[in-house]
C-alpha cells in the first residue's frame, strides 16, 4: 500500500509561481514512475506529466505547460517526493493537481488545490 503527503498547493496571483510536492512511502523498489495530473469541476482529469524512478520524463508534458512546469523527483530514506515546479501561472491553471504513483498498479494522491487568482 502506498501512502502520499502532498502539500505546497494554495492561492497564488498570476505570473508568479508555486511548487508542489508528493511524497510517496510504502512503494516497492520495483515502482516504474510519478506523475501528476489536474482536474476542473465539469471536466475530465488533464495529463500534466511523468518521470521515472530515475528521473526520466519519458511521455512529454501537456501542451499546456509549454515550458512553464517541471517535474522532478527525489529520494531519502525510502521515500520518494515528487515535486511540480509550475512558474509564470495563468488563471486557467486552476485545479486540483493530483499525484500518482505507478507500480504493479497506479496510486493517487488525495489532490492538491491550486488557485490562480489577483
Amino acid at each position: 500500500q502506498v501512502q502520499f503527503v502532498e502539500s505546497g498547493g494554495g492561492l497564488v496571483q498570476p505570473g508568479r509561481s508555486l511548487r508542489l510536492a508528493c511524497e510517496a512511502s510504502g512503494s516497492s523498489v520495483t515502482f516504474s514512475a510519478m506523475g501528476w495530473y489536474r482536474q476542473t469541476p465539469g471536466h475530465q482529469r488533464e495529463w500534466v506529466g511523468r518521470i521515472t524512478r530515475d528521473g526520466i520524463i519519458d511521455i512529454d508534458y501537456g501542451d499546456f505547460v509549454e515550458g512553464r512546469f517541471t517535474i522532478s523527483i527525489a529520494r531519502q530514506n525510502f521515500k520518494n517526493t515528487m515535486y511540480l515546479q509550475m512558474n509564470n501561472l495563468k488563471s486557467e491553471d486552476t485545479a486540483v493537481y493530483y499525484c500518482f504513483l505507478d507500480d504493479a498498479t497506479r496510486y493517487w494522491g488525495r489532490g492538491i488545490q491550486v488557485t490562480v487568482s489577483s
